[in-house]
């Protein structure tokens, strides 16, 4: 199976291409860049040396000779590449957040038009599965909303009000420098911004409505020192108490079957690099506490894009993402 990656010189773009390397069914022949057509991938991805050689390129959507397309393009990207890929016949997951909100919700959050909108399957796989499967185009979902959302999911029916506390790495911010991302403003500090209005909040109240409740969902990120990874604390007041062996006996059910989210306490180190989601619950009665950890560039992005992709194209789920966090 022949992969393009649009998109290809970002921190997602390189651990597509690195988890791809592992997958025994695929093979990345595009990588694109506007910016660095004829240069080497690996002058850029340093980690990938020895390992490829891939040379960014950057073909017109009606040249590219591809079985799927993975999008790592910014918002506002996306929409201008989705038609004339799915034209050409490939299947598609879009890491942009160009198709994962209605096209009215998107251009409130986003404030901006959207120009080629049509629905496509959110996916959070856990919880949208079969539509993945039998999609030929998929929107990879923010990376805030897929460890906020798995945390909150089983319990989302018997809350009342959802209040999400994230801790994020600094390479959510991409690899763009910044005064924001500047070293002194990060080290040894935690920085909360968006307090109240950020993006992925959308997401987040969206598919906690889809799991049929009515809570109101609220959300602030913090930016702490650190490369990789997102801590997410969801405080869930509950309409009813529910004791400590019923939430855990509820969370066991919900996950019992879920290969990529393990319930055991979040360490971001154990999940790092890696397409899990760790989960651990407490409870006080009529509030449950739940943490999650995530790898934002990859559960948070290219890994559950690639665990969209194998479902879309009938290879096991796990294919390519096997690998084990780096701990300590």
């Amino acid at each position: 199976m022949k992969i393009a990656i649009i998109g290809a010189s970002g921190y997602t773009g390189g651990d597509l291409i690195r988890l791809l390397l592992t997958h025994s069914s695929a093979e990345v022949v595009i990588a694109t860049s506007r910016k660095l057509v004829g240069k080497r991938v690996d002058s850029v991805h340093p980690h990938l040396k020895g390992l490829t050689d891939l040379v960014f390129q950057n073909p017109p959507v009606d040249r590219m000779d591809a079985d799927v397309a993975l999008l790592a393009v910014p918002h506002t990207a996306g929409m201008t590449h989705v038609r004339g890929l799915l034209e050409r016949g490939m299947k598609v997951v879009d890491l942009s957040a160009d198709y994962r909100l209605p096209k009215e919700v998107f251009e409130e959050t986003y404030g901006v038009p959207h120009t080629d909108y049509f629905p496509a399957p959110y996916g959070l796989t856990e919880l949208h599965r079969d539509e993945v499967r039998s999609a030929s185009f998929v929107a990879n979902p923010g990376c805030f909303p897929t460890g906020a959302v798995l945390a909150a999911a089983p319990l989302a029916t018997k809350a009342k009000a959802v209040i999400f506390d994230s801790k994020t790495g600094v390479s959510g911010a991409g690899n763009s420098p910044s005064a924001v991302t500047h070293y002194p403003t990060v080290a040894d500090n935690i920085n909360p911004y968006k307090w109240t209005r950020h993006r992925h909040l959308a997401e987040m109240k969206q598919e906690i409505a889809r799991l049929g409740s009515k809570a109101g969902v609220y959300f602030t990120p913090h930016l702490v020192p650190v490369n990789r990874g997102i801590l997410t604390t969801a405080h869930i007041l509950l309409s009813e108490p529910m004791e400590q062996k019923e939430v855990e006996a509820l969370y066991r059910k919900a996950y019992e079957k879920e290969f990529f989210v393990r319930l055991q306490p979040p360490i971001l180190a154990a999940v790092r690099g890696t397409n899990f989601c760790d989960i651990a619950v407490e409870s006080e009665g009529e509030r449950v506490v739940v943490a999650s950890a995530i790898d934002n560039l990859v559960k948070g992005a290219s890994g559950q894009a690639i665990q969209n992709m194998n479902l879309m194209c009938g290879f096991p789920e796990q294919e390519g993402l096997r690998g084990a966090g780096v701990l300590p």
